[in-house]
């Protein structure tokens, strides 16, 4: 056989239970299905069909050979169209990750451009604080504030630094008293940003001065808005973006903590597979991000 069109042909025989179902489906003459069919049966060397005047069924053979091919044609399909839509920079299906709180916050104003300026590329959002297993397909490319990166096998592109502060409620201080540097950080009032048990170390500088605080185990969660609501209900301190507390802070839900020191920024990170050179489809995502951070000036609070 030189192509597919005759496995494609008996299977949609096999679909519709019918040659004239099959024609009717793929815009063909009932005479030219028989014909296909036939020399498929010929070229296998066995009956794939029974046909009677209505209707056809599979002999045990031709059931074997349906059961065979059709993941097949398919797994055909489906690769064809990935590396189809992988060669259109302005169509196709892309398949986002981010973290929640930043997708909440950002990718509302980011999407509604993106999607007038490319209308025939479909997105699929996912919005979870884990860190994505993206080397197993789960999606194209991944948003992330994170420290530098230790993964070697996948690629990450640095956008710029997300500030971050040290906030709390003013009634945590009137329970407990205001730290006057580093050194008064009570972990045990120092709620965790992280994944399972282990504390959070914040790291503060001040005039080439630098102290690393390890935070507490009493909270830890890889919420950033959970971490934020304790906060303001005054049960402890927490270490944030600064453009997750902001509002927090221009309402006087949260005070700034040692405002003098300065908290090691985050990275806003494109985290992807190990593609040898950017999907084109995820070349124009890239760059129409990098354009909306550069020109939305998200993270920019002076600091």
């Amino acid at each position: 056989m030189q192509s597919l069109k005759p496995v494609r042909v008996f299977l949609e025989v096999v679909e519709r239970g019918s040659f004239a179902g099959a024609a009717r489906s793929l815009r063909m003459t009932p005479a030219s299905i028989t014909r296909i069919v036939a020399q498929l049966e010929e070229d296998l060397g066995q009956q794939l069909l029974l046909r009677t005047t209505r209707q056809v069924s599979l002999t045990g053979a031709g059931a074997v050979v349906a059961a065979r091919y059709r993941p097949v044609v398919e797994d055909f399909d489906r690769i064809t169209e990935e590396i189809s839509r992988a060669a259109r920079p302005d169509q196709g299906r892309l398949s986002v990750n981010a973290p929640l709180s930043l997708g909440m916050r950002l990718l509302p104003g980011l999407l509604h451009r993106f999607r007038l300026a490319y209308p025939r590329i479909q997105l699929e959002l996912q919005l979870t604080d884990a860190l994505v297993d993206i080397v197993a397909g789960s999606c194209d490319l991944a948003i992330r504030i994170s420290g530098p990166p230790a993964d070697k096998s996948t690629i990450w592109r640095r956008i710029c630094l997300v500030p971050r502060a040290v906030v709390a409620a003013p009634a945590l201080f009137e329970r407990i008293p205001a730290p006057q540097g580093p050194d008064g950080l009570d972990p045990a009032h120092c709620l965790s940003y992280g994944t399972g048990a282990a504390p959070e170390t914040w790291a503060l500088s001040r005039a080439g001065a630098s102290r690393s605080v390890r935070a507490g185990t009493e909270v830890v969660t890889n919420n950033g808005e959970l971490l934020l609501a304790l906060a303001a209900a005054g049960d402890g301190m927490v270490c944030l973006p600064r453009f997750l507390v902001q509002e927090a802070l221009s309402r006087g839900e949260v005070v700034e903590v040692l405002p003098d020191w300065e908290v090691a920024p985050l990275h806003l990170m494109l985290y992807y597979p190990p593609y040898e050179a950017l999907p084109p489809l995820v070349a124009t995502f890239t760059e129409f991000f990098e354009a909306f951070i550069r020109d939305a000036g998200a993270f920019d609070f002076g600091s």
